[in-house]
């Protein structure tokens, strides 16, 4: 993607492209053809947009582009994550990665350049923070690793392809015993950054996402933004969106949460659990609360049974996280005997509690790494 004067359509929402159609006399509907044109048949350019009449079509091309991500390197694991790489148009850097389900895929993508949050535990912080994502290099990731997993190859049709031919009745004229890809449907905002310091940005980028219509169609209820605990942009995130809220909590008391997370000294363990008692959840849903447990620091059973005692006035789910050790990080991972006992105690609490092992271990894994691999001078 290469630096423009020209503005990424993809910066717009629906309602601000109806709005500069308006202002030149063209039906504010076109929007929605448009963005159709983008977001669901994947076009890179507006020449292609045959419903439209040539006048409007010269009109956007004087004026915006339909900007893709320089796919700058991609490592692929033994159990099938992909980790890319993306150069943006100013030169800098992030990281989005891609993980395989049973029967679908789930995109872990970033909101900022780097990340100012400082946490103890994050290859990201080590960096530093440079930038904010715009919405449209936000939303880019998801369409780009969208278009990069339903390639247009012989034999294999694209998702959206699948999906509308299903939604008609329709049959999908490729050869029957075609191995169709699995679609991408989960979204999680646990890249590089905070999502919720890059607030107005991400919400533009969520509806764009879950809008069924005239967007890339993932539903709000496969959305989920992650915060290190940011406590003003939680209600608002309540208010603005119907996305799922995870917490890094990586911690029961403050004196070991201010040790990890820098943000707990102006946004303490008290004040972040009653923002997350007061946040809006959609009927049957659950804050997922992300705990990263390191050898000697987070692990003790005295730490589990603080973690089950301060989530109770909540409705919690945990996902324990065993740390994923890194070059440059002093933090250790538990022996396995003692992340299953952190587990037991809190399910004997009645929790639900996930281990989620970290996927691509055998490649750049940890977040913020493989941007770090890049741009370290050689030795």
């Amino acid at each position: 993607m290469k630096q423009t004067s020209k503005t990424d359509i993809k910066d717009l929402t629906r309602e601000a492209l109806a709005a500069w159609l308006r202002d030149r006399e063209i039906a504010p509907y076109r929007a929605v053809q448009i963005l159709k044109w983008v977001y669901v048949r994947q076009t890179d350019t507006f020449d292609l947009m045959s419903d439209l009449g040539k006048d409007i079509r010269n009109l956007l091309s004087e004026h915006f582009i339909i900007a893709r991500l320089e796919k700058t390197r991609v490592e692929t694991s033994r159990d099938g994550s992909r980790k890319y790489l993306f150069r943006l148009a100013d030169g800098k850097y992030i990281e989005s990665v891609l993980i395989p389900e049973k029967d679908h895929h789930t995109l872990c993508i970033s909101a900022q350049v780097g990340c100012a949050q400082g946490c103890a535990f994050c290859m990201t912080a080590k960096g530093g923070f440079s930038r904010n994502l715009s919405p449209g290099e936000i939303i880019a990731q998801v369409r780009d690793i969208q278009n990069d997993i339903s390639p247009d190859a012989e034999g294999t049709l694209r998702v959206p392809d699948i999906l509308n031919a299903e939604r008609s009745g329709g049959i999908p004229t490729r050869s029957v015993g075609t191995r169709y890809p699995a679609p991408l449907t989960n979204i999680v905002f646990m890249g590089m950054g905070e999502p919720l310091a890059n607030y107005k940005n991400v919400i533009a980028a969520v509806n764009i996402i879950t809008d069924g219509d005239a967007g890339l169609k993932i539903s709000s209820r496969r959305v989920t933004v992650s915060t290190a605990g940011l406590v003003p942009g939680l209600s608002e995130l309540g208010k603005d969106s119907d996305v799922n809220l995870a917490v890094s909590l990586n911690a029961a008391d403050n004196e070991t949460r201010n040790l990890l997370m820098p943000i707990n000294r102006k946004y303490p363990l008290e004040m972040l659990l009653e923002a997350c008692k007061a946040f809006r959840l959609k009927p049957r849903r659950r804050i997922t609360f992300e705990y990263i447990l390191i050898k000697g620091v987070n692990d003790s059973e005295k730490q589990a049974k603080k973690l089950a005692e301060i989530l109770r006035p909540v409705k919690a789910k945990i996902n324990l996280i065993p740390f994923n050790e890194h070059k440059g990080s002093e933090f250790l991972r538990p022996e396995q005997s003692v992340i299953l006992q952190f587990q037991e105690i809190l399910k004997k609490q009645n929790y639900t509690v996930m281990i989620r092992e970290s996927k691509g271990q055998d490649i750049s894994a940890a977040c913020g790494q493989l941007s770090a691999n890049l741009q370290r001078p050689a030795q």
